[in-house]
């Protein structure tokens, strides 16, 4: 059964009642988007389709598998292909900008909290007890996302490759290209047809940069990382640690795996661990420019889904690779899970908490909000009561 969108033709420009219902139903949904894209989707689906019938039930799973044909945060790209399609591309900006705003804002205020109180005992007891968690959602989230994308041995075998390959430290864009590449010249030469000139282009980014100061070499990571961030926002992981904690060394282990936390623990997208770590590194103006370059690419890609799905749909070699991308981002994620256990893991306690929170959200997939809470009582209790 063939799942994905059909081209529908470019939207009309939305009535300024069309746009006060988007901007309206997504500013919501930015506020109460607890639990993930998973907890978003379902969201979206309640407002969307039972309550405004904007469109229909297959439409809505149609432009979700959409949305899992380019790089960026899915459910974002779902809030702003929904815009997009109900009034243009004014309603487009709405969606999407408003479905991000609250969880900008709050980010953006706990790392100002977090850069002045991150150190205290409190802080610290918190943080100790919620990275166990973190480690636990991050592996629920593999091993769901495994289940749907190694569906053929091998897929299966790239994301070993590239896991293996990862802990080594090799470039994930690197990887990323290699396996896509791959998969899709074999795929062609399989049946017999010639590479198309696109096959490479798009992929190349993330040469070399010079350093030229923080905040432009911010925005240009982050607009890298939005750009090749195929899979899940969990491949953020990956990406992050890469860039700033083994190129830039701007960041340390522990530090990342807060920021994840801290993502976790707020609504909206996990992508709004850009805003966090923008802070970090250069204030107010680096929080907000991260937040810009990070979630840009969907943006820009999401009105051209309609060509590219008709593009998946009549070429197999791009469906090959952008299946062998998902399984390197697989990959990417296993490795980094590896190093983000080993900052997070230090003792019995901890072990044991990651243990209990991924046999719970492997029964409750939309806990992670609760398990998090959970987690910063139970680490101020080890740490500061016991």
């Amino acid at each position: 059964m063939d799942n994905t969108a059909k081209p529908a033709g470019p939207p009309s420009e939305g009535t300024a009642t069309s746009l006060r219902d988007v901007a309206h139903v997504f500013l919501l949904l930015g506020f109460i988007g607890f639990g993930g894209p998973a907890a978003h989707v379902a969201l979206m689906r309640r407002e969307i389709v039972q309550r405004r019938q904007w469109v229909t039930e297959e439409r809505f799973l149609q432009m979700f598998a959409a949305c899992n044909l380019i790089p960026g945060p899915s459910s974002t790209e779902l809030a702003i292909y929904l815009g997009y399609r109900r009034a243009g591309w004014r309603a487009m900006v709405l969606a999407g900008g408003l479905f991000i705003l609250p969880a900008m804002a709050m980010m953006l205020g706990i790392a100002w909290a977090y850069t002045r109180f991150g150190t205290t005992p409190a802080a610290r007891a918190i943080l100790y007890g919620v990275r166990p968690v973190i480690v636990a959602v991050v592996l629920w989230a593999l091993t769901e996302l495994a289940r749907k994308a190694l569906s053929r041995r091998l897929l299966a075998v790239v994301a070993i490759a590239v896991f293996a390959l990862a802990l080594l430290n090799l470039n994930p864009i690197l990887l990323l290209f290699v396996a896509g590449a791959g998969a899709g010249l074999i795929r062609l030469v399989r049946d017999r047809g010639s590479v198309a000139p696109s096959l490479v282009a798009p992929l190349m980014l993330g040469g070399a940069w010079h350093q030229v100061g923080r905040l432009p070499l911010l925005f240009l990571t982050f607009l890298k990382i939005g750009a090749v961030s195929f899979g899940s926002g969990y491949v953020l992981l990956a990406f992050l640690h890469a860039d700033f904690v083994h190129t830039l060394h701007w960041l340390a282990d522990k530090q990342l795996v807060d920021a994840v936390a801290i993502g976790q623990a707020t609504p909206g997208p996990v992508f709004t661990t850009a805003t966090f770590l923008g802070y970090l590194f250069a204030g107010v103006p680096g929080a907000l420019l991260a937040t810009l370059a990070i979630f840009l690419p969907g943006f820009l890609f999401v009105p051209f889904l309609d060509r590219l799905i008709d593009a998946t749909h009549h070429r197999p070699w791009m469906r090959s690779l952008l299946d062998a991308v998902n399984a390197a981002v697989l990959g990417l994620i296993a490795a980094v899970t590896v190093t983000v256990a080993r900052a997070a893991l230090t003792d019995a306690v901890t072990i044991i908490v990651a243990l209990i929170a991924f046999a719970i959200l492997l029964r409750r997939p939309l806990a992670s909000p609760v398990l998090v809470v959970a987690g910063a009582v139970i680490g101020l209790t080890v740490k500061l009561l016991v």
